[in-house]
């Protein structure tokens, strides 16, 4: 049986600890999903899902077990359609963890036949989030270090829009 994993995020921009958590998710499970999928937390979007779908496919071309998916609705109905046994998220901090558990008790509630899989972001990964990329960006900050290199120009070039307007 295929141990597939649904890994699940806004990705706006997708940046170099969700590709460290993508990357480790790989080499855990037979076949791992990006899903690209709506936060409700976040109110404004820089990148359509449609792009932040092709900016994954970019920076995980190399790996032959992920596949990048869009979806608009409940996360366990994702994962049961889609026959995952996990659900793998990452964590940065202790306030990651509080939100992240009571997600995960509620999609073990919704659908008992995944497990929420925790991965620990690397030490120079902590801080960083999308949130945090586009705040250095709309202070014209540098931000090669936070994001892959093959999509960096096009990353940059729509901050700087969104900067601008």
């Amino acid at each position: 049986m295929e141990r597939i994993a649904v890994c699940p995020g806004s990705f706006d921009p997708v940046t170099k600890g969700h590709l460290d958590i993508i990357t480790r998710a790989s080499k855990l499970f037979d076949r791992v999903i990006v899903l690209v999928s709506k936060n409700m937390m976040k109110t404004r979007a820089c990148f359509s899902p449609q792009e932040r779908k092709s900016l994954i496919l970019s920076v995980t071309k190399d790996f032959p077990n992920v596949t990048v998916d869009i979806f608009d609705g409940l996360l366990a109905d994702y994962v049961r359609d889609a026959g995952a046994i996990a659900i793998v998220k990452g964590l940065r901090a202790v306030s990651d963890f509080e939100y992240e558990f009571q997600m995960a008790l509620a999609n073990r509630e919704l659908y008992a036949g995944a497990e929420t899989v925790f991965l620990t972001t690397t030490a120079e990964n902590m801080y960083l989030s999308s949130s945090v990329v586009k705040q250095i960006a709309a202070f014209g900050g540098d931000i090669s270090h936070f994001i892959p290199p093959e999509i960096l120009d096009f990353i940059e070039k729509r901050l700087l829009e969104e900067r601008l307007s």
